[in-house]
């Protein structure tokens, strides 16, 4: 019997949640009679796609093609690899694929992974594009043979509205990996300066509207004035990282609010911190959030999307109010205080073992078979 035949399409391969999720699921894949195969329509970093080659699997990247060549060559490449099961991370490609592929002779098991929470009202999409966002993903989830959500706050949004069949799986990270990285948090944090003595702050988002990292400035600023052994370290990149930039030093904060741009291996920043923030918008379900309870590191960010399934205020972090730099600031003072700081930290290390991904991936394992095997059936 052949090996089944899996395809994975993502938008990117670059250093955002969606695709570290990707990656860390399939490193752990089982991969028994099974083939991986990973598109990205572009690989803003070589980082990922080093790591599922280094993992035996095969990554084609179409960054080569411009787009919206390079969706007419994202469907000639999955109907070349003629895949048994397919799926999707991001709704655009599902859009261009799933009817092609619903027509093929040999025609896939359709699946898409949902990361997203996607609500209008606190996105800054206008009325038009939100609309028209919402219409693609409806049309899409109609099309899926199953539609999993990587938290319960995806599964109730709208980002899955008209899903026939809707599984729910919170994914997570290389726990065990968190932990080696942060038994060296003393040489990360020399690697990046960090002050003897400095409570270390750290927040890992892209520069986007939705991680609304404005907000974390002005609290940031509060913050330093109860509490100047306070180090602020903001990692990631993004259409807005230099306008944040303007805004530290417009306040007077560079040196104590570094904006460090793309960090390679970013996840050994988040074990190496004192806390964990957060700032966003909306969200689905963070991997960096992931990242620091597995290194026993404590979180303090909005209340948002699926963060409230992993953090619990008061025992290993705390949830603010959205929107509100004053909340913000509080919380994260709160978290600073030795008798909560120790407390949180010890919540987050007992918690590390429910965000490991080795679960996950038998999971996608087994679900793989099943929908496989009844499709020949």
């Amino acid at each position: 019997m052949r090996d089944l035949r899996v395809c994975e399409v993502v938008k990117t391969l670059d250093a955002g949640g969606v695709e570290v999720l990707l990656v860390e699921r399939l490193r752990r894949a089982p991969r028994v009679n099974k083939d991986y195969t990973v598109v990205c329509l572009q690989a803003s970093t070589g980082e990922l796609v080093e790591q599922l080659r280094a993992s035996g699997i095969t990554v084609v990247d179409l960054s080569s093609n411009a787009r919206p060549l390079a969706y007419l060559h994202l469907v000639r490449t999955v109907h070349r690899l003629a895949p048994d099961v397919l799926n999707a991370h991001s709704p655009t490609p599902a859009a261009v694929l799933w009817p092609f592929a619903r027509i093929a002779r040999r025609r896939p098991v359709l699946v898409s992974t949902v990361h997203y929470c996607r609500r209008p009202s606190t996105v800054r999409f206008g009325r038009l594009t939100a609309a028209v966002s919402l219409l693609l993903d409806y049309l899409v989830r109609r099309l899926d043979d199953r539609t999993v959500a990587v938290s319960s706050q995806v599964a109730s949004s709208p980002s899955v509205r008209g899903a026939r069949h809707l599984l729910t799986r919170v994914h997570g990270v290389d726990v065990i990996g968190q932990r080696s990285w942060a038994m060296r948090a003393g040489t990360v944090r020399r690697q990046f300066d960090v002050p003897e003595g400095a409570f270390l702050v750290v927040c890992v988002a892209n520069f986007r509207p939705e991680k609304n990292h404005a907000l974390l400035v002005r609290a940031a600023a509060e913050v330093l004035l109860a509490r100047p052994d306070a180090l602020f370290l903001l990692a990631g990149d993004g259409p807005l990282r230099e306008g944040i930039v303007r805004e530290t030093e417009r306040r007077g904060l560079e040196g104590r609010v570094r904006v460090l741009g793309p960090v390679r291996q970013a996840r050994r920043l988040v074990a190496a911190a004192d806390l964990l923030v957060l700032s966003s918008h909306y969200e689905g379900l963070p991997v960096v959030v992931m990242e620091a309870l597995a290194a026993g590191v404590p979180v303090v960010s909005t209340e948002v999307g699926g963060i409230p399934e992993l953090v619990s205020s008061g025992w290993n972090g705390i949830l603010t109010e959205p929107g509100s730099p004053e909340a913000l600031a509080a919380g994260i003072l709160k978290a600073m205080e030795p008798s909560m700081h120790r407390r949180l930290r010890s919540g987050a290390a007992a918690g590390s073992e429910s965000v490991e991904m080795a679960g996950t991936a038998e999971w996608f394992e087994h679900l793989y078979e099943e929908l496989a095997a009844a499709r020949r059936a």
